[in-house]
């Protein structure tokens, strides 16, 4: 969309004895109609070049085009293009374009009326009305979300593209108008304000052309690039292009021998082959010169061939011929056809040493995979239009689109959502096996993890380890083409925050961040009740008043009006988080059940307060190590088994857990003390704790190993080891993270270090007052 202008009103003639002579006027007015009846004849000139292009269409439905063609031509009435050209020439060409592709007539309406909505105050409503919902939907989907109030530019960005991207992933032709609509826009984008060159060219190659890429849409994506290339860099382009007219010049000779000699030698072999001519766009030139450091004359590959022959088996004749002719080059053959890429493309590529020792690429092809590779999804209305079936064409990027509202499903965010998509749009692909030969493409740099989700998402979550080709690796393992890769599930396996940092595709992104924040959520939400009941028996109260009682609907709705929470979930995980503090909350529920006629227990109360902590407010909580991301053990002091404890429910970070004696605590219980409470531990914790201990050992060859063999002996796990940095002295402090079972685990594997002859001292860390 180009921005309009409003069309000047006739000059209207002037009142008597205002000194304008009659003739002004009506030189004026004249003026004006003919430059209406110009602009009128510039619209159906537009409209008849596009009616010409209709004849894959019926009569009916021709008519519905011409029909839409009207409404949107009353819509636009008066507005301009930058160019001065009426604004309703830019939906013609839009449509025209839409035609190339054979869309179906609803796709060739709503691309006329694709403006409507946001430029001229036509409804969704109404177009239902004219024209019916399925083309309201796809002129909604391309409509931005100008109406709505967004803190930034790109936060406003980041929704309008999701409200695309998933009107893309329902419905296809979504997409296919808005490239469309590009494109015709960047064609005529020497008529806009050049301010506007830098944003709206970088956008085109960072998102438009990448996701006509990903679906297969390879000539409209030579084109974005090409036109963004063209306005971002004018001076670039220009000289790159005198550069590319002159070598065309001088190897024309070169080219028309090497397309004599392989016409030839087709035809010798019976092949019937069609061989056109291909040259590197100015862009993809550009793009190597840049990423390998060449100057274009050392930019070989610019001008190659396609074959296009009738069958898959003569595509393989055709590459034995031409290797017969020229040699090939090493490392450059691809043989799309066995294995095609992500976007449905398919062909078999090889780069031969021409003539002159020129490199040239050639492609080999069928008619059907060369629609496919020039025109992607679009392949589908082709040969829909031309009565044929394309198994082709379900080989394209339904899956990814698939994928879209796989992710928004899981991400709420705009923003989030869109850096998901971002990942995803540059289908460079590695193909890999699993353990029953079943090929899969994951985007190159994907990760063991990649691979387990794009199996199942379970499959990701309980991933613990893997092998590729019968060897253990890691899971931030890269894969590469041809690896088979086999994964090791645990079912009581959780996916790991850090598995964000590699990740690759945007699938197992999603996935990850939706089970830490839903895990997260459930167990402040559990954290949350349990502080809650405690709360409420250190008042008398027995237990929380069920929400499915009828008899208690009412309560919940007073006490979720006073904490101002939409449900009861919310307002648990809100106390779990330390958003809210569970004894407040406790007092105005306690006063609710009070007028309700409850009444709290008396021996409850005394033994309640008898045997309460007599610095904390609120009851107990109980730890064996199986939280999770609710209750956090504090790296300060990092607190285990046996250890004095309290625990500091922080603003919106949940449970922290301290040692007794933590400086840290301390400060926090003497400017914050209403927000700690009482914890405990757990008769049998279900997992080791870490904590820190410093060893000072003489300076000797060997003693790192004999320390490690100690810590070994006693069955401590070694979390981290720092060694220092004083090498040249006697002694040196190694300090050690361990993970121990409790206090006794610990002094246990302290006392075998000690009587280690190198072992001057051990002990455990202690957080500094």
């Amino acid at each position: 969309m180009n921005v309009v202008l409003k069309q000047p009103a006739p000059p209207q003639a002037a009142a008597p004895g205002q000194g304008v002579p009659a003739t002004g006027g009506t030189a004026g007015a004249a003026a004006a109609a003919s430059a209406a009846a110009a602009a009128a004849n510039a619209a159906a000139a537009s409209f008849a070049a596009l009616t010409a292009r209709l004849d894959y269409l019926g009569a009916a439905g021709v008519e519905q085009v011409r029909q839409a063609y009207r409404f949107a031509d009353e819509a636009h009435l008066g507005q301009l293009r930058n160019s001065g050209e009426p604004y309703i020439t830019h939906p013609i060409a839009v449509a025209a374009q839409c035609a190339e592709w054979k869309l179906d007539t609803q796709a060739l309406m709503a691309a006329l009326l694709h403006d409507a909505m946001e430029d001229c105050g036509v409804t969704k409503p109404d177009l239902i009305d004219r024209f019916g919902a399925p083309v309201a939907e796809l002129v909604d989907g391309l409509t931005k979300l100008d109406k709505l109030q967004f803190n930034t530019r790109e936060e406003s960005q980041a929704e309008s593209f999701r409200k695309m991207l998933l009107a893309m992933a329902r419905d296809v032709r979504v997409i296919l108008i808005k490239l469309a609509d590009r494109i015709h826009n960047m064609r005529t984008m020497g008529d806009m304000p050049r301010s506007k060159w830098g944003r709206i060219s970088r956008e085109t190659l960072d998102i438009y052309a990448p996701i006509a890429h990903r679906l297969g849409l390879n000539e409209a994506y030579r084109e974005l690039q090409d036109l963004s290339f063209h306005h971002l860099h004018p001076w670039r382009y220009a000289t790159l292009s005198k550069a590319v007219a002159k070598a065309r010049n001088r190897r024309r000779d070169l080219v028309q021998k090497v397309q004599a000699d392989v016409d030839a030698a087709l035809t010798a072999a019976g092949l019937k082959a069609r061989l056109a001519g291909r040259e590197k766009t100015l862009f993809a030139i550009y793009q190597k010169m840049e990423d390998k450091h060449l100057s274009f004359a050392q930019v070989t590959d610019i001008y190659g061939f396609r074959v296009i022959v009738p069958t898959v088996t003569e595509c393989y004749t055709a590459l034995g011929i031409l290797h017969q002719m020229y040699k090939p080059v090493p490392g450059k053959f691809k043989d799309h056809i066995a294995i095609a890429k992500l976007n449905g493309y398919q062909s078999l590529h090889t780069t031969l040493v021409g003539p002159s020792g020129v490199n040239i690429e050639f492609q080999m092809r069928t008619e059907e995979m060369n629609v496919v590779a020039e025109s992607g999804v679009a392949a589908h209305w082709l040969y829909k239009a031309k009565d044929a079936g394309s198994s082709a064409s379900e080989r394209l990027g339904t899956q990814w689109l698939q994928s879209l509202l796989d992710i928004q499903n899981e991400t709420r965010d705009a923003a989030e959502f869109w850096d998901h998509v971002k990942v995803d749009l540059f289908p460079d692909a590695v193909y890999v096996f699993t353990p029953r030969s079943q090929i899969m493409a994951l985007p190159r740099g994907a990760t063991v993890v990649d691979f387990a989700y794009a199996i199942h998402s379970n499959v990701g979550d309980r991933t613990v380890s893997a092998r590729i080709n019968g060897e253990p690796v890691p899971l931030r393992h890269e894969l590469t083409n041809g690896d088979v890769v086999e994964v090791v599930a645990d079912p009581t396996a959780e996916p790991n925050p850090a598995w964000l940092s590699f990740v690759r595709t945007g699938r197992a992104r999603s996935k990850i961040r939706h089970f830490l924040k839903t895990m997260a959520q459930n167990e402040s939400e559990n954290l949350g009740e349990r502080l809650l009941v405690q709360a409420l028996r250190a008042e008398g109260i027995e237990q929380l008043p069920g929400e499915d009682d009828a008899d208690f609907q009412p309560l919940w709705e007073r006490l979720l009006r006073f904490t101002g929470n939409r449900n009861r979930a919310e307002l648990l995980t809100d106390i779990g988080l330390g958003k809210r503090i569970a004894s407040i909350v406790t007092k105005r529920l306690v006063l609710l059940l009070t007028e309700l006629g409850h009444r709290p227990d008396a021996l409850l109360l005394s033994r309640e307060r008898f045997t309460s902590h007599e610095h904390l407010t609120q009851g107990a909580v109980v730890l064996d190590g199986s939280e999770n991301a609710s209750i956090q053990y504090a790296s300060c002091c990092r607190p285990i088994p046996g250890d004095a404890i309290v625990g500091y429910m922080g603003r919106g970070e949940g449970l922290a857990v301290h040692t007794a004696d933590c400086a840290v605590a301390r400060r926090l219980q003497h400017k914050d003390g209403e927000r700690f409470i009482a914890v405990e531990w757990a008769d049998e914790p279900v997992r080791m704790f870490e904590t820190g201990v410093v060893i000072t050992v003489t300076n000797r060859k060997g003693v790192l190993a004999r320390v490690t063999a100690e810590l070994a002996r006693a069955e401590a796990d070694i979390t981290n080891v720092d060694m220092g940095e004083q090498g040249s002295e006697g002694t040196t402090d190694l300090r050690f993270v361990l993970a121990v079972r409790d206090q006794q685990h610990l002094e246990a594997a302290l006392r075998n270090l000690r009587r280690t002859p190198q072992v001057v001292r051990a002990a455990r860390i202690r957080p500094a007052e």
